[in-house]
């Protein structure tokens, strides 16, 4: 039993704070009900109340099973505050007054004083609860009486009445014979009783003594369809219904005449109501409970009241803060693919092999033309700018998105321009005679002079194409031409070993510094407002969860489910830098830098043997090619959709992943048709549009952009640059292609 009660002092302590949180105002109804039934809760005693209008004589009643004139009656409504009765070695009273003060007298003619009705038919205000205290043996079992005033008379009293039926173990409602049941007292049955879970009611029929035997049978029926109607939860086998006439029982109960005191029906109600209190007392939860689960339903929709539209508006502010977070995330990893993308593409270019492989020869003549530098210039330089500005690009692309370092440009300088150290120039004309010294006519080899700096321009283009290794071992003599030739091709694969050695160095450092710039700070500085409510919404979750999780265990069940537990906000910020894998742009990527590492390491009497033959007439790009072009073509896209996000509220708002709404008209913008043109022109332009892209008209946008990709892809120029015929007629396609994407995206 101790057990029981101390999980009955931990939900009333649950319920109360609950209703703390809900501030509610200290006269409102559902405030005073929590305070009685939180008191009800823990009070060991087992309480029955007698209830009913005025004048149904519940005081008489309840003076008769006390054989005595404890309570006062009179023909007029009297009881103007609630009586409990309780057990005492003697009669005596006890008032206590709002302000405190307690008031002891013997007897009960004090109740004369402060607990009847004035002379105006009002309570006193001054009084805040009535004991009295009886030696009565039914009463020293634990049991209270809680005598309340009479209703349908004023509403003050009726409020006191239907606060103080929850705190009774079993309600004894005082029924006249001689006007049964009538719409107020229904309406109470109802509303003050079954509503509120008090389902242990036991009715009293008074006053049918004053009614004429065929009138009595009568009413004993309609009785019995009113007891029938009311499904009571009283232990099997009892009655809930009971024929008691209060004034002759009293008067019995006063002279000691047994006989007459039985056949008022006192002693059946008396023997029963005992019986029935024995076996209810000893499980108050079992009466108690439901109307705790009533008072916690209200509690609990109260608090739901407060919780969900604070929750509603701190998720509708997270959900747009975590959007514009998303929104940079994305930016961030699109950006740093672009980015790595262009710098795998320069480091790439940069590796040895690949320079010597694409610009060796070129330079050697060069070298031997005395033309380096122009070479230089409009050659290799123009190819390096074009790479440098492809990985740039996206660095200035991240500083406009997230203004925190300012990028700096990528500079990768040349090395000095070979000097050539020629050997004396022979005198015998024979050496011009070996295959390939003419291959580059006459006219440009002024370096050396005449016929001779030909014959080096060719040894190198011969030297170079066949890959001369063995064969010029066998002369006894090398040539002068081949000499200079072999001195022009070292002093190229010099230049660009010691070029690709520093622009690998520069862009490694230079991407190590670029993680300064793709990054961003995620500012966790939540407004003060917000910062209120989500400690308020924290309140209401747990004390709702609390609640819920008390009526659980005294075995109470809700149809709510409980509140997750939200994380508390702090106040810090994280940086962001995104880290995704490198995109593998050379699948040889390792064995092209170890073959640099061997090349650096070569003497430089091997150097010749070593290289590559140059490259012939450009090749047709790879359809792989075309692929990244338009990668990176919507990488940009994409880039700029999500800035326009960024800088829009309505945007942010409307991308919020919490706002199905926002989706909805996303969803909506994207895939809804362009408006209507105005004009018949316009609309024969737009008709012809859709049809060079395969599409129906007035396809959404997104189709449009779909069959634009797959068009790009399928007729781009550089898929036909050796196939002269298909790439007229590739052309003639995209520019058609980019006409029709123009006109629907302009729309």
């Amino acid at each position: 039993m101790q057990q029981q009660y101390e999980g009955y002092k931990n939900l009333a302590d649950s319920l109360k704070s609950a209703s703390a949180l809900l501030n509610l105002e200290r006269k409102s109804q559902l405030h005073q009900d929590i305070i009685t039934i939180c008191n009800h809760l823990v009070n060991p005693s087992f309480r029955i109340a007698v209830f009913g209008p005025f004048n149904h004589g519940k005081s008489t009643l309840l003076n008769a099973m006390l054989a005595n004139r404890t309570l006062p009656i009179d023909l007029i409504p009297t009881t103007g505050a609630s009586i409990t009765v309780k057990y005492g070695s003697d009669l005596r009273t006890r008032i206590i007054l709002v302000d405190g003060t307690e008031i002891y007298r013997s007897g009960t003619e004090i109740l004369q004083q402060f607990a009847i009705l004035d002379g105006n038919r009002q309570m006193r205000k001054d009084v805040a609860s009535v004991e009295v205290f009886c030696p009565h043996p039914f009463l020293e079992t634990g049991v209270e009486f809680l005598d309340l005033p009479g209703t349908n008379d004023r509403d003050e009293q009726d409020n006191l009445v239907r606060e103080q039926l929850l705190s009774a173990d079993l309600v004894i409602q005082l029924l006249d014979a001689r006007k049964l049941m009538t719409l107020s007292e229904r309406e109470n049955l109802r509303d003050w009783l079954l509503d509120r879970g008090i389902k242990t009611v036991i009715f009293v029929a008074n006053f049918l003594n004053l009614l004429e035997p065929d009138e009595q049978k009568q009413v004993q029926n309609r009785l019995l369809f009113v007891a029938e109607s009311f499904r009571a939860e009283l232990p099997p086998g009892f009655s809930n219904l009971y024929r008691v006439d209060a004034l002759p029982a009293l008067r019995a109960r006063l002279k000691g005449d047994v006989a007459a005191a039985n056949s008022s029906g006192l002693a059946a109600f008396e023997t029963a109501l005992q019986n029935i209190v024995e076996i209810l007392q000893p499980n108050c939860g079992s009466v108690r409970l439901p109307r705790v689960q009533a008072i916690a339903s209200q509690i609990l929709l109260s608090l739901k009241a407060k919780i969900d539209p604070i929750a509603l508006e701190i998720k509708s502010f997270d959900d747009k803060q975590n959007s514009k977070i998303e929104i940079k995330q994305k930016a961030a990893n699109l950006i740093y693919k672009g980015f790595t993308t262009s710098i795998e593409e320069l480091r790439d270019w940069l590796a040895l092999p690949k320079l010597l492989t694409k610009y060796q020869a070129d330079a050697a003549v060069a070298l031997a033309e005395n033309k380096f530098k122009d070479w230089q210039i409009n050659i290799l330089k123009k190819d390096l700018n074009k790479l440098e500005l492809a990985a740039v690009k996206w660095l200035y692309q991240a500083y406009e998105f997230f203004q925190e370092e300012r990028p700096q440009d990528l500079l990768i300088p040349f090395p000095s321009e070979p000097q050539l150290i020629l050997p004396p120039k022979p005198n015998n004309s024979d050496d011009l005679s070996e295959p390939g010294s003419i291959a580059v006519g006459g006219g440009i080899g002024w370096l050396l002079g005449g016929p001779v700096g030909a014959a080096v321009v060719g040894s190198i283009s011969y030297l170079l194409n066949k890959n001369i290794q063995k064969q010029d071992e066998q002369l006894a003599k090398e040539s002068y031409h081949q000499e200079v030739a072999k001195l022009c091709i070292t002093a190229s694969e010099d230049y660009l070993s010691s070029f690709s050695n520093q622009g690998l160095s520069i862009l490694a450092e230079y991407e190590r510094r670029s993680e300064k710039v793709i990054c961003f700070v995620e500012f966790n500085q939540e407004p003060l407002e917000i910062n209120k409510k989500r400690e308020s919404l924290h309140q209401l979750q747990n004390g709702f969860n609390l609640l819920l999780q008390e009526l659980e265990n005294v075995k109470i069940l809700s149809n709510h489910q409980p509140y997750k537990e939200i994380p508390k906000y702090t106040n810090t910020n994280r940086k962001y830098s995104p880290q995704p894998e490198r995109v593998k742009i050379s699948p040889e990527k390792d064995p092209v830098v170890k073959q640099q590492q061997e090349n650096t390491a070569k003497n430089t009497q091997t150097r010749v043997e070593s290289v590559s033959p140059p490259p012939k007439a450009s090749p047709s790009p790879r359809k792989e090619e075309v692929e990244a072009k338009f990668r990176d073509w919507e990488l940009n896209e994409e880039i700029a959709r999500m800035k326009a996000e960024m800088r829009s509220p309505k945007a942010c708002r409307q991308t919020s992943p919490g706002s199905q709404t926002g989706k909805q008209q996303n969803s909506t913008q994207s895939n809804k048709a362009p408006s209507q043109p105005k004009s018949q022109t316009e609309k024969d332009k737009i008709t012809r549009a859709y049809g060079i892209l395969g599409l129906q008209a007035y396809a959404s946008q997104a189709e449009v952009k779909q069959a634009y990709r797959t068009l790009v892809k399928k007729w781009h120029p550089d898929l036909f640059v050796n196939q002269p015929q298909l790439l007229k007629q590739a052309q003639d396609k995209m520019r058609l292609v980019n006409d029709a994407y123009t006109i629907l995206s302009d729309k």
